[in-house]
């Protein structure tokens, strides 16, 4: 007796077409991301842009917020590959109800409303709120770095650029000489019949490579006037800082506003991205994104964040020794928020982080020993369980380690978009 299996039939034909409800399972994410757009969020920022009435109809904007939002739930990023799946997956379709916009379009929208889409991170947070899942009682800040969507090595030192700045535009000089004779000898030999000003071809690559160091020349200066017009001490406090950049002051050619910045695994080119995450189910409750290396000085803009998105400060904060510093302690106590930021590293296997290079008497001393006194019932220990798990499900399990974007604004937008579907996918979780 020969094995019975289930029917194969892949040329059986449906008598009734079946609906995208049932391409996946009921509790499935995608129909919580297409209800949530549909029904949960104001998307007025976003339909209020289309207002000419002529033209083929466009996709629906709705269907393309939910389509962005789901695929970064899964972890993709890309436009094409946002396009494909919705040609050869289930779960893309129940989100788009079968349409299939090309990755153009997919990219163009993203362009188009990237600031509007940033905005829905708030809304998404107040109905994680409302389901009880950010209550503020305690709230674990961290920055993570993030590869800019350029090459460390498309950057250039100032030094640098003095010696290349010379170097080609001898080059260059000498080449239009050249140029300039090889055009006589044509005109000479073949009429002058050509305008007597076009180089050749191998003049352009040069001369252009010319122009992006001097522009980027330019814009390294700029930023050191800039900073020498603020009152304030270099860093060898003997003074203001100097109007010139340093040899060591480094542009981008590719993304010119991300920096080089010190990882635990090198240096990369890249953005400093900010979190601050509410420890009972690791809500995101204010994100922000800076090209500047340092933590501290993030501290308090994202405190006056989470007041402005939750219109209510939390009750504790903690923070590693990044952000230790007098006046973020003290903006603390201001603001009435029970601060554990550690002074120093904490060594592993201790109870609480050293005291560094606190001064005796200061914010930073007193905090160290209030939280050396409280051992492992510190509820800095939060901190590490609360934050960083959050930035291992953005970079490690859903891929997000580069930016697709580039410049300073739209990467910043960008991140907020990263960290709605993060909390989205909580909300999908224990909501």
């Amino acid at each position: 007796m020969s094995k019975v299996f289930r029917p194969w039939d892949v040329d059986e034909v449906w008598l009734f077409p079946a609906s995208v409800q049932d391409f996946v399972r009921p509790k499935h994410m995608a129909h919580l991301v297409r209800e949530t757009v549909r029904d949960g969020l104001d998307l007025r920022a976003i339909l209020s842009d289309y207002n000419e009435e002529r033209g083929y109809p466009p996709y629906h904007p709705g269907m393309m917020t939910a389509l962005l939002l789901y695929a970064y739930s899964q972890g993709i990023y890309s436009s094409r590959r946002i396009a494909r799946a919705c040609e050869e997956r289930v779960d893309f379709m129940a989100v788009t109800g079968q349409s299939c916009p090309d990755f153009r379009t997919v990219s163009e929208f993203r362009k188009r409303h990237l600031k509007a889409l940033s905005g829905l991170f708030v809304q998404v947070l107040a109905l994680c709120r409302k389901a009880g899942l950010a209550k503020l009682g305690h709230v674990a800040l961290d920055g993570t770095k993030i590869r800019a969507n350029a090459s460390k090595h498309k950057a250039m030192s100032y030094a640098r650029m003095k010696v290349a700045e010379e170097k080609l535009a001898a080059e260059v000089a000498e080449w239009m000489k050249q140029a300039a004779a090889a055009d006589a000898a044509e005109d000479r030999q073949h009429g002058s019949d050509r305008r007597g000003d076009e180089l050749p071809d191998w003049v352009a690559t040069k001369a252009q490579r010319l122009a992006k160091i001097r522009e980027a020349k330019a814009a390294l200066e700029a930023e050191a006037r800039a900073a020498a017009s603020v009152d304030g001490e270099g860093e060898d406090g003997q003074g203001p800082p100097s109007a010139v950049p340093k040899d060591k002051a480094q542009r981008n050619f590719t993304d010119p506003e991300s920096r080089i910045m010190k990882t635990s695994d090198g240096f990369i080119q890249g953005y400093n991205a900010q979190a601050a995450v509410d420890a009972e189910h690791q809500i995101i409750v204010a994100c922000d994104l800076t090209n500047h290396g340092a933590d501290c000085p993030q501290l308090l803009p994202v405190v006056d964040q989470i007041k402005a998105n939750t219109e209510a400060l939390p009750k504790e904060l903690s923070a590693d020794a990044g952000y230790a510093s007098d006046t973020n302690l003290e903006g603390l106590e201001e603001r009435d928020i029970e601060g554990f930021v550690a002074a120093g590293r904490q060594k592993h296997g201790t109870a609480a982080p050293a005291a560094g290079n606190a001064k005796a008497g200061s914010r930073r001393a007193a905090m160290a020993q209030k939280i050396a006194s409280q051992g492992y019932d510190s509820p800095y220990r939060l901190r590490k369980q609360t934050v960083e798990p959050v930035f291992g499900q953005i970079k490690q399990a859903r891929g997000f380690r580069q930016f697709l974007l580039r410049g300073l604004d739209k990467v910043k937008a960008e991140w907020v978009l990263v960290c709605t579907v993060h909390n989205l996918l909580k909300l999908a979780a224990y909501g």
